[in-house]
């Protein structure tokens, strides 16, 4: 199945000159999300994860059901003050300026082996973020993964892990 047949690009979203690969497209039809599952489990499977942290919020809705196919606990890499109970933080850098993302304190067991997931890897910073925040807290992080990556931006060469991805766009 060509699952890129299943996602659609809006034009100057969020802003001009931006082309947005929308998901919904492919989320609402039963057969290809269960092809897109079915294709990212055995990408991921390969890891031999104990978690799947999924990064805030697109991400969320591929690292649920991923770790439930994988059975695999699942966790939540968010924005600051949105998680309950302690948290860890991560503050990492963006083009202009800074940014923070964390986790609960008790989310992760040193030697767990967790791989982090979300929709779209573009930029590569909150994912390369992500890892290092999942390391400080004694994680092995064998990979990562994505649904997309947007190549042309070159995101992939600030992950310090395998990535694995099922589509990419070149423009």
């Amino acid at each position: 199945m060509d699952l890129k047949a299943h996602i659609r690009g809006i034009p100057d979203f969020p802003k001009p000159g931006i082309l947005f690969y929308d998901i919904a497209t492919l989320l609402r039809d039963a057969d290809a999300w269960q092809v897109a599952m079915g294709r990212m489990a055995r990408a991921v499977r390969k890891h031999q994860p104990d978690l799947i942290a999924g990064i805030e919020s697109r991400g969320f809705l591929i690292a649920a059901p991923l770790a439930l196919k994988l059975g695999c606990g699942f966790i939540m890499v968010r924005k600051p003050r949105k998680l309950p109970g302690p948290t860890i933080g991560h503050d990492y850098a963006l083009e202009y300026g800074t940014d923070r993302i964390e986790i609960q304190e008790d989310a992760v067991q040193p030697g767990q082996r967790v791989v982090v997931v979300d929709d779209l890897l573009a930029t590569g910073g909150t994912m390369a973020a992500a890892i290092t925040l999942l390391r400080k807290v004694g994680a092995e992080v064998p990979a990562a993964a994505a649904l997309i990556e947007l190549t042309f931006l070159n995101g992939r060469a600030k992950v310090p892990v395998p990535v694995d991805v099922l589509m990419s766009y070149d423009e």
